[in-house]
């Protein structure tokens, strides 16, 4: 498993709003379970924006926290066509300068689970790992049927 760190607003829209595309500087070969991680950052500019307003963006949810990871997902492919000048088909939320991280089976963490981030691609503490697969487990036991 690895994480990205994700400023917000955008992490938020990520976790609760739909929002299934990362962009990213760099592209990754890596595809499988992505831990999404809140970053110590905000993009202020972006709060006001009307795809991140149309998420459900409030500030007060515990998923616009920082420093901490508020979701799980699966990064399943990588569109580099935008950055290399070709057109593409990865929505609203795909800067054009940007390789497009595509995400799938994002599910929001019940809580947020503090823990220091980095830059890029990371790899998750066993630690971390272990509390979010035990968090996600028991949330997904508990639920109504």
């Amino acid at each position: 498993m690895q994480a990205i760190s994700v400023q917000q607003p955008w992490a938020f829209a990520i976790a609760r709003g739909g929002k299934t595309v990362s962009n990213q500087e760099m592209p990754t070969a890596y595809r499988g379970p992505l831990l999404v991680h809140a970053s110590m950052r905000v993009d202020l500019g972006a709060c006001d924006s009307p795809l991140i307003q149309a998420a459900g963006w409030n500030p007060r949810d515990p998923l616009a926290t920082l420093g901490a990871v508020i979701a799980v997902a699966r990064l399943d492919d990588v569109c580099s066509a935008a950055v290399n000048g070709d057109p593409c088909d990865c929505g609203p939320w795909a800067d054009p300068s940007s390789h497009h991280w595509r995400l799938a089976d994002i599910r929001a963490l019940p809580r947020p689970i503090v823990a220091l981030g980095r830059p890029g691609l990371w790899q998750p503490q066993p630690t971390l790992i272990a509390d979010v697969e035990l968090m996600t487990a028991s949330s997904s036991t508990h639920r109504p049927s």
